[in-house]
C-alpha cells in the first residue's frame, strides 16, 4: 500500500481482534516514528511501545475517550521535552500521523488518544500524571497522546468528506 492510500483508508479504528502483532510488523511502526522529522532536528519527542495487558489497562484510565486501549494488542506513547524544543508538540504530532500511517499500511488499525490538552491545563495534568505513574515518564516530558494498535475487527465504511473545494483553496483564501 502506497501512502496515498493509507491516508485515503486510515479509520480510527477502537475495536481489536484479540491477536498479537508480531515484533517484526511492531519495529516498522516503530521506525516510522524514529524517523519522522522534528523542528530543528532536534530530538524533542520519544516513544514508549506497550504491548503489557496490565499496562495497557492503567492507560485505559487515563482519558473516558480511551477504554479501546485496554483491548488494543498494543499502543505507542508520544512524550515531548518542552526544554530540548519550542516545537515539541508539533514534532509529537507529526511522529503520530506517521505511527498511524505505517500502521494501517502494514494492515493495523490504529486509535488516537490525547493526552496533552492545551487548553485545559489541569485536565490535562490528570491525563499526563496517569501516564506518567504507569510507565515511569519523568517530570520534564510532556505526555501528548497515545496510539491504540491492533487487528481491526472491522473495517469502516468510508468516511464522507466535505467538498475538496470547501477546503482547498490555491492562491488566495475565499469562502
Amino acid at each position: 500500500m502506497n501512502v496515498l492510500e493509507a491516508i485515503q483508508s486510515r479509520r480510527e479504528i477502537t475495536q481489536f481482534l484479540r491477536k498479537e502483532i508480531s515484533n517484526d510488523i511492531l519495529e516498522k511502526v516503530v521506525e516510522a516514528a524514529y524517523y519522522s522529522p522534528t523542528g530543528n532536528n532536534l530530538p524533542s519527542r520519544e516513544f514508549i511501545v506497550v504491548t503489557n495487558k496490565q499496562k495497557l489497562n492503567e492507560l485505559s484510565k487515563a482519558t473516558p475517550f480511551v477504554p479501546w486501549l485496554e483491548n488494543s494488542a498494543a499502543a505507542i506513547v508520544i512524550t515531548g521535552q518542552p526544554g530540548i524544543s519550542k516545537y515539541w508538540l508539533q514534532d509529537a504530532s507529526i511522529a503520530s500521523g506517521y505511527i498511524w500511517l505505517t500502521a494501517v499500511s502494514l494492515g493495523l488499525g490504529a486509535a488516537f488518544g490525547a493526552i496533552y490538552h492545551s487548553e485545559d491545563q489541569v485536565e490535562s495534568k490528570k491525563r499526563e500524571d496517569i501516564v506518567r505513574e504507569a510507565l515511569s515518564i519523568p517530570e520534564d516530558r510532556r505526555i501528548m497522546a497515545i496510539l491504540g494498535l491492533g487487528y481491526p475487527k472491522e473495517q469502516p465504511k468510508p468516511k464522507k468528506m466535505l467538498s475538496k473545494n470547501d477546503i482547498v483553496f490555491y492562491e488566495n483564501f475565499h469562502s
